[in-house]
C-alpha cells in the first residue's frame, strides 16, 4: 500500500518545511493522502490546504498530542503521543491544544532557564526566534538546535542525551493530559486517536503490550505500525496486540524534514493481509 503518510510534521512544530512545501513534496512522490500532524497545533492545517487542493491530495486534518499514562502498580507517569486525525467538528480538540500550547511554552521557558548554570547562557531568545518569535512552537528540537549552532554540543542528539531528555539536569515534563481523555477529546471532536510509534518510548515489551491495551480500553481506534527497520519480533508483538484489542492500524513516515534526514516522506510500514488501515474510515 502506496500514496498515504498520516504522521508528518512541518516547521508550524519541529519539522524544516513549510506546510505548503510538505504539500508539494509529498505531490511530487504521489502521496495521494496526506495528514500534517504538528505536535499539539493544527495551525498548519489552513496553510496546506491550498497547495493539497491544488495537487488533488487528500489532506486529513490531524495533530500529535502529548499525553501520559501510568501503570497502577507502580504509578509511574509515562510520556505518550497520540495522533488525532479526521476531525469533523474540531472546536472541542483545539480548545484542548490551547492548553497544550501554553504547556509548551511555560516549558520551553523552564528548560532554557536550567540550562543557564549549565552552559552559562541563556539561549531563550535565540530559541524563540526559530518559531518566529511564538513561544508555544518551541520544542525540544528547538531547543537541541541552538545548543549544537552555539558550539555547546556537536549535533542534537549530543543536546539530549547532555542536558534535555528525561533524567538530565535541564529536563522538563511535559505535563499532559492523561491518555484517557485524550481519547475521549479526539472522538468529541469527530476523529480517530491513533496511538503513535508504540515501540519509541525506551519501554519493555511488557510496558509495551499493557499500553495498546489501555489504549484500545480507553477506546483508542488505531496502532500505527513499527517502520521496517525494526526488529521482526517487534513488528510481530505490535501485530499481536493490535489483533488482540480489535484495533486498526495506521501507517505513518513521522517525516521532520532535515531535522531527522534519515525518515524519508512516504516511507511507511507494510500492512500485512487481515489488517484494517483507519484512513478506510474517513468521509
Amino acid at each position: 500500500m502506496q500514496g498515504v503518510d498520516l504522521h508528518t510534521h512541518s516547521n508550524i512544530s519541529d519539522g524544516t518545511l513549510s506546510p505548503e512545501q510538505l504539500v508539494r513534496a509529498a505531490g511530487e512522490i504521489g502521496i495521494h493522502t496526506l495528514a500534517l500532524t504538528d505536535h499539539d497545533t493544527m495551525d498548519g492545517l489552513s496553510l496546506a490546504e491550498g497547495a493539497a487542493k491544488d495537487l488533488g491530495i487528500k489532506l486529513v486534518s490531524g495533530v500529535e498530542i502529548s499525553s501520559q499514562w501510568s501503570r497502577p502498580a507502580t504509578k509511574k507517569n509515562y510520556g505518550v503521543h497520540i495522533v488525532a486525525l479526521n476531525m469533523q467538528h474540531p472546536e472541542p480538540l483545539l480548545a484542548l491544544l490551547e492548553q497544550q500550547k501554553q504547556i509548551r511554552a511555560v516549558r520551553a521557558k523552564q528548560i532554557c532557564d536550567l540550562l543557564i548554570p549549565l552552559i552559562g547562557e541563556d539561549i531563550y531568545a535565540d530559541v524563540v526566534a526559530k518559531v518566529d518569535n511564538v513561544p508555544d512552537r518551541v520544542t525540544r528540537t528547538h531547543i537541541a538546535k541552538t545548543l549544537v549552532e552555539k558550539g555547546y554540543v556537536s549535533r542534537a542528539q549530543q543536546a539530549f542525551d547532555k542536558y534535555i531528555k528525561e533524567g538530565k539536569k535541564a529536563y522538563v515534563k511535559f505535563d499532559g493530559l492523561g491518555l484517557e481523555e485524550t481519547i475521549q477529546v479526539i472522538h468529541a471532536s469527530g476523529g480517530f486517536a491513533v496511538l503513535a510509534h508504540p515501540t519509541r518510548y525506551d519501554l519493555s515489551a511488557t510496558n509495551i503490550r499493557y499500553l495498546i491495551e489501555i489504549f484500545a480500553q480507553f477506546g483508542g481506534d488505531a496502532v500505527e505500525l513499527p517502520p521496517a527497520v525494526e526488529p521482526l519480533g517487534t513488528r510481530q508483538m505490535v501485530d499481536r496486540m493490535i489483533a488482540e484489542h480489535g484495533l486498526k492500524v495506521s501507517v505513518g513516515s513521522d517525516f521532520h524534514g532535515d531535522n531527522m534526514p534519515w525518515i524519508r516522506l512516504g516511507n511507511i510500514p507494510r500492512v500485512k493481509e487481515g489488517q484494517a488501515g483507519i484512513w478506510e474510515s474517513f468521509v
